[in-house]
């Protein structure tokens, strides 16, 4: 039956109207530039250690700030109602003895990874009420937790617990994660490595790294940071010096994977870095050297494929210790005269003789001569695929080649690490997934619109403080001024930096 047309034309309207809706021209979010972000406030709340990670509460508009200087460990209070003008509240909550190392916010409720004074003891989480700042829950954790999340569900509070060893190794706690049970009054199990003790061979000829002086398989593994999938039924925390990615289910309380990253090869064009510091000038070539991805931060993006993808900054981290010193320059290095017929020259300090890398790989034959070098980090951020830890993007040499092109590479880290990405967090932006990689080294965040994860397309660098260390994305339905929001905590000058999209 054929429908008259003064039905029409209100029907019309009607579906038009249901199909803008998110993406309605007029949606302040929507019209977001992610490639626009600059600068529009800072406080500076301290010296060196005074702030290195933050944490936003859109229910009272108060950033929290981890402040750790000398005996004075603290989480600071700012009032972020104003973005373009935050203010001290004057309100710092004192956590007594051990230093802060992490916190996150949900529902009203601050999670604070707090060390114990004895490194190698239970460290613990306290959560705070964000409104009036009284403690809720103290619970134990781990050894060392150095990073805290709450599962998007708001159900569960994890801790990366690093469990480092004292310097003579005399302890070595076992590396650990807590995952606590919030509905369950605060329950918590501690899960270690233990059980894969058994594969540590197989693991290791995928690139996993196990070396500390008479650890075992759980004492050698070191929890860094950890991403929780959407739906809080998945995390996974990344293995810092033993270059590896771990993988929970949340639903049984078990570590189900642990996925070795490999190496990179900087003998490519695509990854060709400067690897001196005494070269005379900045110029990315190829070596024969390879990376160690070592990540840092981890964040965890899902777009309908049914693949989480897991993106990593590689930092690189070498053990240093009185008992272990992984660390040494390629020149004091005995190199294998068939695997480097031009050792002498690889070995000058304008060629690699001066870049670090580990004295753990590259002697397979274990005859004192390095038939491979392979240094600290990747100089990149990757995405992993995190069902089964396949590499599905590397972003090569272009951290390095931007940062030299803004006029931030600091060629004095050449040898090292170069710019050191440290820090990552993943916004959505009306219908674009943004990423922000904050390298230490060189003072800024790269901003790289990912919204196609394997192919990630860069946008822009900006400048933060000295160090930055907290890289923190608020969107626009949460924040104080209804625009998205990116605060970076710097923690060598206690700088915070607020960012926000022009247009």
């Amino acid at each position: 039956m054929r429908m008259k047309n003064k039905y029409l034309l209100p029907l019309a309207a009607m579906i038009a109207f249901a199909a803008c809706s998110k993406n309605d021209v007029n949606d302040p979010e929507t019209m977001e530039d992610p490639s626009s972000f600059e600068e529009i406030g800072t406080i500076d709340i301290g010296e060196t250690g005074a702030a290195e990670i933050s944490a936003y509460d859109p229910i009272t508009k108060r950033l929290f700030v981890v402040k750790n200087e000398e005996t004075y460990n603290a989480i600071k209070v700012l009032d972020l109602s104003d973005p373009a003008h935050p203010a001290d509240l004057n309100k710092d909550i004192l956590t007594n003895a051990g230093a802060v190392n992490s916190l996150s916010v949900h529902s009203g409720k601050l999670a604070a990874a707090i060390e114990a004074t004895d490194k190698q003891a239970a460290g613990r989480v306290t959560v705070y009420n964000t409104e009036n700042l009284s403690v809720i829950k103290t619970i134990a954790t781990g050894a060392l937790p150095d990073m805290v999340t709450f599962s998007p569900d708001g159900k569960f509070i994890l801790t990366a617990n690093e469990g480092e060893p004292k310097s003579d190794y005399s302890v070595d706690p076992a590396g650990s994660v807590s995952v606590i049970s919030i509905d369950n009054n605060y329950s918590v199990q501690n899960l270690d490595f233990s059980g894969f003790a058994s594969q540590r061979a197989a693991l290791q000829q995928k690139g996993l790294r196990i070396f500390g002086p008479n650890a075992t398989f759980a004492q050698d593994i070191e929890p860094e940071y950890i991403a929780v999938a959407p739906d809080s039924k998945t995390a996974w925390v990344t293995l810092q010096e033993n270059n590896a990615i771990a993988k929970i289910n949340l639903e049984t309380k078990t570590i189900t994977d642990i996925f070795p990253l490999g190496f990179k090869d900087y003998n490519t064009d695509a990854n060709a870095t400067d690897l001196s510091d005494k070269d005379g000038g900045i110029t990315f070539k190829k070596s024969p050297v390879k990376g160690i991805y070592m990540p840092d931060a981890i964040a965890v993006l899902q777009n309908g494929t049914g693949i989480p993808h897991l993106f990593t900054v590689n930092e690189g981290d070498a053990r240093e210790y009185d008992a272990i010193t992984e660390a040494e320059r390629v020149k004091n290095l005995s190199l294998d005269p068939t695997a480097f017929p031009d050792a002498a020259a690889l070995k000058a300090d304008a060629s690699l003789g001066r870049l670090n890398v580990t004295k753990t790989l590259g002697d397979a034959n274990a005859d004192g001569l390095y038939e491979s070098l392979y240094s600290f980090g990747a100089r990149s951020f990757s995405v992993w695929n995190g069902n089964t830890g396949a590499q599905m993007f590397d972003s090569k040499n272009e951290l390095d080649v931007k940062v030299k092109e803004a006029g931030f590479y600091d060629d004095g880290r050449s040898d090292d690490k170069s710019i050191e990405p440290e820090g990552i967090t993943l916004g959505t932006m009306g219908n674009k997934n943004i990423a922000f990689v904050g390298m230490e080294r060189v003072d800024a965040v790269a901003v790289y619109d990912v919204t196609n994860p394997t192919a990630p397309v860069f946008l822009k660098i900006l400048k933060s403080g000295d160090a930055p260390e907290g890289v923190l994305f608020v969107d626009a339905k949460n924040s104080p001024n209804k625009k998205s929001l990116l605060i970076v905590s710097s923690e060598d000058d206690g700088v915070i930096k607020i960012y926000a999209p022009k247009n």
